[in-house]
């Protein structure tokens, strides 16, 4: 079991860094939960398959191979020796999944780090919505940009046109002339 860890030293962006979107959800990764929470892995998943009726589909799911070769993928270093790597793929846990894990390993420890795990969603979640209202706006700014420089191009020319005086005209010279305009 890994050395018991106090849980006013996890912050709170160590926790937002191990979130990641998988389909489309904000998930957790059952090694990074049970390291959090203080357990192995192996543990974790016990708890959960006795419990396998807390946790449906929107709680929790198994990656494929090719979410879990993409995932990693973004790692730049894996762990050498026998036994380092997992024979089965990882399970991974949305935020509801996370705070279902918490009561099923049932330890005052995991209790703790649920809030933190929690905090780390809501967290990510008003980042994402925050991104989205600031990049709805600037696409608003865009378009209103795109008619106001049509406009403001317009305007220049016509304030162009009106400081070019127009060409004189060549004129006919006064009195008789026996020559014609040809």
């Amino acid at each position: 079991m890994p050395k018991e860890k106090k849980a006013s030293i996890v912050s709170l962006e160590h926790v937002v860094s191990r979130i990641f979107l998988i389909r489309g959800q904000k998930v957790m990764l059952d090694a990074d939960l049970a390291d959090l929470y203080g357990v192995t892995t192996k543990r974790l998943n016990e708890q959960v398959k006795r419990n396998i009726d807390r946790f449906p589909s929107d709680f929790m799911f198994q990656m494929n191979v090719k979410e879990h070769d993409s995932l990693r993928s973004q790692f730049a270093t894996l762990k050498h020796g026998r036994g380092q790597h997992r024979k089965y793929l990882p399970y991974v846990f949305t935020e509801h999944g996370a705070i279902m894990a918490a009561s099923v390993l049932d330890s005052e420890r995991a209790v703790q780090i649920s809030i933190y795990v929690v905090r780390a969603f809501v967290q990510l979640r008003e980042m994402l919505s925050s991104n989205k209202a600031l990049a709805r706006k600037l696409n608003e700014l865009e378009r209103k940009l795109t008619t106001h420089d049509h406009a403001i191009t317009e305007l220049i020319e016509a304030i162009h046109q009106i400081m070019t005086p127009p060409e004189p005209k060549k004129k006919r010279p006064i009195g008789f002339a026996p020559w014609s305009d040809k």
